[in-house]
Parts: C-alpha cells; sequence; structure tokens
C-alpha cells in the first residue's frame, strides 16, 4: 500500500488512471489510521494504456513529495533557475513556468542534440530544454505589456515563491522586482539568480558560467601543471547557483512560518564559486600563496588520483595511511612502508612527484579490473572511469532510480529522464508534467486563476498571452 501511495508504476486509462487518484486518497487515510500495510505493483489494464504516473499530462496527478502544496511562478531561463525549480517540482511543488510567447526559453533552441520522437528521427525537444523543465506547467505571458503584468500580478496572489534568473535591474522595468512587489505580497519569498547578485560594482553584468569558473578562481586550480587552466566539463557553477537558491527559499519559507514574512534571497553564481572554493580556497587563506595546479591530483593527499593500469587508468585514493598501507600489500611493495618519502601522509604530498611515477609503476603492471577486484576486497578507495553510456548501464544507478522514463507528447516511445537524487522514506518525489510546449497550459493556469475564457481570449488578441490556440508551436528547432 505505502508503494502504491508513493508512486508505484500505474497504467491504464484515463478513467482508471482518474479512479487511481480516488484510491489513492481514501488509501492515504487509511494509511494514517492503520500504519503501513504491504504493497504490491498496481496494473491498470485497458485501450489507451498510458506508462507510469507521470505519463499522464494534464491530469494533475497528485504530488507525493515534501513540498506539495508549495506554489512557484518561475520567471526563469537557462540553467541555474529552471535547475533549481525542477528540484522544487520533483519535490511537489507546483510550478508555474512563465515563457515568452511563441520563443520560450531560450534553451528550447539549444540543440541538437534532440530527443527522439522514435528511433532514427528527432523530435523538436532539445535534450538540453528536457534537462530541467519537467514537472512544469508553461504559461506563455508577455510581460512587457501592462495586460501581461496584470496576469503575473494575479498568479502572485495564489504564489509562495517567485524565480527569476534575470540580469540586475531588468524586472523592474516591467513593475516585477522585490522592491516594486513586497508590499502587495508581504509574504512572497523572492529569489534572484544571477551572475554577481544585486549588489557590488558588477552586479549589472551577465554572465554565463565559463565566466564565473574563470571569475571564481576555479579554473585557475584545474588542469595539469604545465598546462592551460582548465574549465569543468559540467555547468557547475549555473547548477550550483540552483541548488543554493533551493536551500535559500527553503530558509526564507521556514522564517516565514515564524514570522509571516517573504523576503529576498539573492544569489550570485560568483558568491556560489568563491564559497564552494572551500579547502582551496584555504589553502590559499592560511598563507596567501597562490595554489599551484595538480592535474588529477588531490592538493593535500597523495595518493587521490587517476592512476595508470596494464589496459587504461583507474581512480586511487588510498587518503590516510592505514589505506596506503593496504593498498601497498595489495601491489606487493610493502618496503615503501619503511621508506621516508611515502609512510606518511604529508611525505607524500611533499614528495608528489616520485610518489606519483613510483605508483604508477606498481598499476601497471595488472588490469584495472584485477585492481578494482582486489583494493575493493581490502576496502581501499578506488573507482572505474566511467563513459556516460557505463554510467546510466550501472546497476547501482539503475537501482536508485536515477534514469527514469516518462510519455513525451509528440514521441513514439517513453523518453529516457535523470531521476531526481532526492530519496524520502514518506515523501518520494514524483514525476507528473512532462516538459510542457510554449504555454501549454496557460488557459488551465489562467482559470484557475478566476479568468474566464472570453477574457483569455481578450488577453490573446491584445498580445499579451498565448495559448497555443494559434498554430502549433515548436518546442525545440528555431
Amino acid at each position: 500500500l505505502r508503494r502504491f501511495l508513493q508512486g508505484a508504476v500505474v497504467t491504464g486509462t484515463v478513467a482508471a488512471m482518474q479512479h487511481h487518484q480516488a484510491v489513492r486518497r481514501l488509501a492515504w487515510q487509511t494509511l494514517g489510521q492503520h500504519g503501513p500495510k504491504p504493497a504490491k505493483k498496481i496494473v491498470f489494464k485497458g485501450p489507451g494504456m498510458l506508462r507510469g504516473l507521470s505519463s499522464l499530462p494534464n491530469a494533475d496527478l497528485p504530488a507525493t513529495g515534501p513540498l506539495a502544496g508549495l506554489r512557484v511562478l518561475d520567471l526563469s531561463r537557462i540553467l541555474a533557475g529552471p535547475s533549481s525549480t525542477m528540484l522544487m517540482g520533483d519535490m511537489g511543488a507546483t510550478i508555474v513556468k512563465i515563457e515568452r510567447p511563441g520563443g520560450g526559453d531560450d534553451t528550447r533552441r539549444y540543440a541538437p542534440p534532440y530527443i527522439q520522437k522514435k528511433e532514427g528521427e528527432d523530435s523538436d525537444l532539445a535534450a538540453y530544454f528536457v534537462s530541467c523543465n519537467r514537472n512544469k506547467q508553461s504559461v506563455a505571458v508577455n510581460y512587457t505589456k501592462p495586460e501581461g503584468q496584470a496576469v503575473l500580478h494575479r498568479l502572485l496572489e495564489t504564489s509562495d515563491v517567485l524565480v527569476e534568473n534575470f540580469k540586475t535591474g531588468t524586472l523592474a522595468k516591467y513593475g516585477l522586482s522585490y522592491d516594486q512587489l513586497k508590499d502587495k505580497h508581504p509574504g512572497l519569498i523572492y529569489c534572484s539568480i544571477t551572475g554577481f547578485g544585486h549588489t557590488g560594482p558588477y552586479s549589472k553584468r551577465p554572465a554565463y558560467d565559463m565566466l564565473i569558473q574563470a571569475m571564481g578562481g576555479s579554473m585557475s586550480i584545474t588542469g595539469e601543471p604545465e598546462g592551460e587552466p582548465m574549465k569543468m566539463g559540467l555547468s557547475m557553477f549555473d547548477l550550483t547557483a540552483g541548488l543554493h537558491a533551493v536551500i535559500g527559499i527553503l530558509a526564507a519559507l521556514e522564517n516565514r512560518r515564524l514570522t509571516g514574512l517573504g523576503q529576498h534571497v539573492d544569489v550570485a553564481m560568483l558568491d556560489v564559486s568563491v564559497a564552494l572554493l572551500q579547502n582551496q580556497g584555504m589553502n590559499y587563506l592560511a598563507k596567501m600563496q597562490r595554489q599551484a595546479r595538480v592535474g588529477n591530483s588531490h592538493p593535500n593527499v597523495v595518493p587521490y588520483q587517476v592512476v595508470k593500469s596494464k589496459d587504461g587508468h583507474f581512480i586511487l585514493t588510498a587518503s590516510n595511511d592505514e589505506q596506503f598501507e593496504r593498498f601497498c600489500i595489495v601491489g606487493d611493495a610493502e618496503e615503501l612502508l619503511q621508506d621516508e618519502r611515502f609512510n606518511t601522509m604529508k611525505a607524500r604530498v611533499v614528495n608528489r612527484v616520485h610518489v606519483t611515477e613510483v605508483l604508477n609503476d606498481i598499476t601497471r603492471k595488472h588490469s584495472t579490473a584485477w585492481w578494482l577486484e582486489m583494493l575493493e576486497r581490502e576496502n581501499v578507495g578506488c573507482a572505474p572511469i566511467l563513459h556516460l553510456d557505463e554510467v546510466f548501464a550501472d546497476p547501482h544507478v539503475q537501482a536508485r532510480s536515477m534514469e527514469i522514463k516518462m510519455d513525451v507528447p509528440g514521441c513514439d516511445q517513453p523518453v529516457s529522464l535523470i531521476g531526481s537524487p532526492m530519496k524520502f522514506s514518506e515523501t518520494p518525489v514524483n514525476y507528473r508534467w512532462p516538459p510542457p510546449r510554449v504555454g501549454e497550459h496557460t488557459d488551465k493556469i489562467l482559470a484557475e486563476a478566476g479568468y474566464s475564457p472570453s477574457q483569455v481570449t481578450e488577453l490573446c488578441n491584445l498580445g499579451a498571452i498565448d495559448n497555443l490556440k494559434n498554430g502549433p508551436q515548436s518546442v525545440g528547432r528555431a
């Protein structure tokens, strides 16, 4: 029963799915009275089968996550903001994504690659957009027009949180800055994610992840010692700024619970990049000396790095003297334990170049598979270096549901998406809405806000909104 409530796979007709929702509500009441019951997979069979709770768009499937009931007005686009709101959406929040009529979020055109409509044929969904926009409902609003601004003000009446990542000062031109909204909406949590924050000499500059990697110092400590500065392979500070935004929003919500008041949460990517320097930043502050790049090694621990094997490479992290001793035993190199250049953590860091050369000579003697088996047996830190196909095929990744399937309109087969890393024992995440078309939910959301069909039509005629009734729109291709 508990598994059923928390999102067991259900397939069936629309009527069956609606019946499932009613049973689910009743079952929650039963569970609350009598405690957890054993459960099994529930399957409704019938024509027009739909796969998974997440695969029935526009059915208002109940959110199971801990943020169920929270309502977020999402004015963000690209990656930092959308990644934060998707995380909240997965955890149960209702996310109303505001997009420009017609074009929508810029990442709809960040392609190829596109999600596959069927094998060998592209859909019009950009993979980039799909990566951070599930569990959202799209409303197309032109808020450069007074009528569009009025729509947003109406939606704010029932919103707990507003998230935006425009350059500082942009939304003030449309009466939508925090200072312009706070008196009318005193309980509103208004979160801004920008490159440099809303104060300071750089506050009005635009920013991209690579600029922040450069200005925040991470590129200066990334890369080979004699090579050029290197960026990370991920949009690290877009994504971590999004994570910090969620942390800030949740903290502000707790304060609102106590005081009844909202506030402005100001998250700057540069601030996040400096904060995440952590131990590397303190290595500098301790002596005010620049840190040399150490490639794939660790500045304070050796070995904690890529090493060579007979048939490739693997990661070795013997991060204390006890693990290093076990490595030496496995590698038939116990004589190193008597060598003053090897027998303490400090000595290995000081003699990094020599230690690395000797360890690579040892690890080259056997295959990667041999080392992983032997070192894991002795509880020495090690890991394979996997390509993405190997990551998503990994049994542990699959067991943790880090690849999910959603039925997406326009695609013939369920689409693979990256799952949420948030695992809750009592209030699990669920996947209710596939990535939307521009303005797909305009009519629905405006009706919930009290607009009549004739008022919606009038707003469309004025160019203040778009509700997809003027013809099909592409979600991906320009």
